[in-house]
């Protein structure tokens, strides 16, 4: 390290998080940050174009391609697990969902150890980065670099029909799922600037890339932490073959993501020691809560023939294909300047559960998700999943190498609470989609048939099913316990000079697509790494069922049929 390049702080992993940090660390023009990233540029029409989110997704040129090893209460399947490899990381190639989570799911942060991650206090990191386009509250920001809009607005009459069906079930409408009131149905946001993918590479470094204070390091891969004694000092990595190394005089801040985060530590010698020892690492500090609590969502899909010619599958021939992707080029109009994610739902699975559990999305199309396969006709789905899983995982190194990908383990499904939770979102959604709103559209079911009906039927189609919703977290989390890696200032217990900021440090998964409430942990890190004093607390109210201890949902609804 003696010839090492100093800087005063370095930002590991360009993505969802690390671009943040490195943005507001870099304000100050007497600060030196390097931010380095594996991947490269995320110039490609392909990650700019919001309809071609498969693309990326699925292409190990953007994507990490990280998978678990088999699932034993998921028949022994191996799952993928996408993780951003390129600028902006996987807010480059996710589906530009935008959900903050519930308003409680941070109240359970705090209550789990991770001391003023409470909503009131996290509320005001969320609105500092937003641009929302279509609403302006006091749960709202307008003034941020993201970008926040409705694609287009609800167009097809299929996303106003699924509003209509559950509000005709029972459920209610919300005006805005991340303001006052998530629960209920209604039009879904989206990561979209003027038709364009708001990543947060875009959206951040678009317009200070070039400070003099900023150097940004790409293809370059992190080997590990280089510590002095307890202390992180730097960092080694490799860049066309060749290594270098990286002086951090005031922190290193890793921003590798739930997955990432973890095995960097590991292979630094920083972990659980039965882990480290099996792994062949000098141990510098056995923390044994470094990969574990790793959480993800499940989600399936409920697809559906329509009875009229006006779902998604008319748009997928090549002709089809080729005029949507001109028009989004020439004018970032069309199909192409949306996810077709327009409409949503978050719901309770049962009386007794305080908030909700169940989130919806709705899509005008029997399609898989990367587009590759579709039924053959006009078709629709909307993708449910069980949101608040009690099943933890586990992220372990293999080799002090960090080209070998760590072992992955999510236990899906592990628990008798999660498998209830499944078969409660296949319950209510056929009663949902039976609502006199889905008449005029409904036709022949595709998936699951209705000979699915005990639970014994439900968990097997379940176990077959159902796929990820890539939202891994939770494998470095805030708290006291022993199983803590971080603090509430996001510094790495036992050590000096290197914190975490990424998804890794959620205590439980909220209630909702992750990359709104990594932004927001990003955007508060900076602030308590510049240490200049927090945002004032919010001050809102936050809607809450009086009678949630016995009914799910406001009003009786009437049985289908």
């Amino acid at each position: 390290m003696k010839n090492a390049k100093s800087y005063d702080y370095i930002v590991v992993g360009a993505g969802s998080a690390g671009t943040i940090v490195a943005a507001r660390l870099s304000e100050n023009p007497d600060c030196k940050v390097l931010l380095v990233e594996y991947g490269g540029t995320d110039a490609s029409v392909f990650i700019r174009m919001p309809s071609a989110l498969g693309i990326p997704m699925n292409s190990r040129r953007y994507n990490w391609g990280f998978e678990s090893i088999p699932e034993p209460y998921l028949n022994n399947r191996r799952m993928n697990c996408p993780r951003g490899k390129v600028m902006g990381g996987t807010s480059s190639i996710n589906g530009m969902v935008y959900v903050r989570g519930n308003a409680k799911d941070f109240d359970e942060w705090e209550s789990l150890g991770a001391e003023g991650w409470n909503y009131q206090n996290c509320l005001p990191y969320f609105k500092k980065f937003e641009n929302h386009q279509l609403r302006n509250s006091e749960y709202t920001g307008s003034k941020g670099p993201v970008a926040i809009s409705g694609g287009n607005n609800m167009r097809n009459p299929l996303y106003r029909a699924f509003i209509d069906a559950g509000v005709e079930a029972g459920y209610g409408e919300t005006e805005d799922y991340n303001g006052y009131r998530q629960e209920g149905f209604g039009q879904k946001y989206m990561n979209v600037d003027a038709g364009v993918r708001a990543s947060t590479s875009y959206a951040y470094l678009k317009k200070v890339k070039k400070r003099p204070n900023l150097q940004i390091r790409k293809r370059s891969l992190v080997q590990r932490v280089i510590f002095e004694g307890k202390t992180a000092i730097g960092i080694q990595c490799t860049r066309a073959g060749r290594s270098h190394y990286y002086r951090a005089e005031r922190e290193v801040i890793l921003c590798a993501g739930a997955i990432g985060s973890p095995h960097l530590l590991q292979v630094s010698g920083v972990g659980p020691k039965k882990t480290l020892q099996a792994a062949g690492i000098e141990q510098l500090l056995e923390l044994p809560g470094v990969g574990k609590n790793l959480q993800d969502h499940l989600e399936f899909n409920f697809q559906y023939t329509c009875k009229q010619p006006i779902s998604l599958n008319g748009d997928l021939g090549l002709i089809s294909k080729a005029l949507i992707g001109a028009c989004w080029l020439f004018f970032k109009t069309g199909l192409g300047r949306t996810n077709h994610f327009e409409s949503c739902a978050f719901i309770r699975s049962r009386a007794g559960v305080k908030w909700p559990d169940i989130q919806y999305h709705f899509l005008p199309g029997a399609i898989t998700y990367d587009g590759s396969v579709a039924f053959k006709g006009h078709g629709f789905q909307v993708h449910v999943g069980h949101n608040k899983p009690t099943s933890r995982g586990h992220v372990r190194a293999l080799s002090a190498d960090i080209n070998q990908h760590p072992e992955i383990l999510f236990n899906y499904l592990a628990t008798e609470e999660d498998r209830q939770g499944f078969r409660d979102c296949v319950r209510l959604t056929r009663e949902i989609m039976a609502q006199p709103a889905m008449d005029a559209f409904r036709g022949e079911v595709i998936q699951p048939g209705p000979e699915i009906e005990t639970d014994e039927q439900i968990d097997a189609f379940v176990r077959r099913s159902v796929d990820s919703a890539y939202h891994p977290a939770g494998t470095c989390k805030i708290g006291t316990d022993k199983m803590a890696v971080v603090d509430s200032d996001l510094r790495v217990h036992g050590l000096y000079n290197i914190r975490v900021i990424d998804s890794s440090v959620f205590p439980t998964v909220p209630n909702g697509n992750l990359n709104a409430p990594t932004m927001m942990v990003a955007e508060r890190g900076a602030d308590l790494i510049k240490g200049e004093g927090l945002l004032p607390a919010a001050g809102v109210a936050v809607y809450e069922d009086a009678h949630w201890e016995i009914r799910q949902r406001e009003l009786p609804a009437e049985q289908p049929g």
